[in-house]
């Protein structure tokens, strides 16, 4: 298992849609591990495999808020049966490095996904869930957050990432 690079905003990687996942087998699984040590490592609860870099269509999760991990793999995640009625949620990405918005999504969804062993699974999603594997699925899309924003708040976000890659030396904390 290795920690790998996340790719940040601005990148036309982040742009991509990812391809869907014939087979799940060891290099897919393997994938999975290091996208949860990268995962782990930047202190996130949900990365997709284009953020390292990896145009497929794999997101990997941990909501936990204890000292045990339950991580959760989805393979070709679809989101289905929207609801209508939408939540709120304050979202940042690791890929979009130390900005936050609120954003509104469908406060419910179901997801058909195949899981680490490629076995085909289905859930009902509500709450943080819901908004979480609606934010991966987007990554799968190309879009991001901040996509979601007004045209004016994007822009200056952008702007702000486009001067932090150019000061390669900033470290945040």
């Amino acid at each position: 298992m290795a920690i790998k690079t996340i790719i940040t905003e601005p990148n036309k990687i982040l742009r991509q849609k990812s391809k869907p996942v014939e087979l799940v087998g060891d290099e897919e699984r393997e994938l999975m591990n290091d996208m949860l040590d990268t995962m782990y490592n930047a202190k996130g609860i949900g990365l997709a495999a284009i953020q390292i870099g990896v145009p497929k269509s794999i997101i990997v999760m941990d909501l936990s808020k204890n000292e045990k991990n339950e991580p959760r793999y989805f393979v070709n995640p679809i989101a289905t049966n929207k609801s209508q009625k939408l939540s709120t949620y304050e979202e940042g990405c690791l890929s979009v490095v130390s900005f936050f918005a609120e954003v509104d999504r469908p406060s419910e969804c179901d997801v058909e996904y195949l899981d680490y062993n490629g076995k085909k699974q289905f859930i009902h999603t509500t709450g943080l869930l819901s908004t979480c594997i609606q934010h991966e699925i987007d990554h799968l899309e190309g879009i991001l957050f901040i996509d979601y924003l007004s045209k004016l708040k994007k822009t200056m976000i952008l702007k702000k990432l486009s001067k932090q890659k150019d000061r390669p030396d900033r470290i945040v904390v």
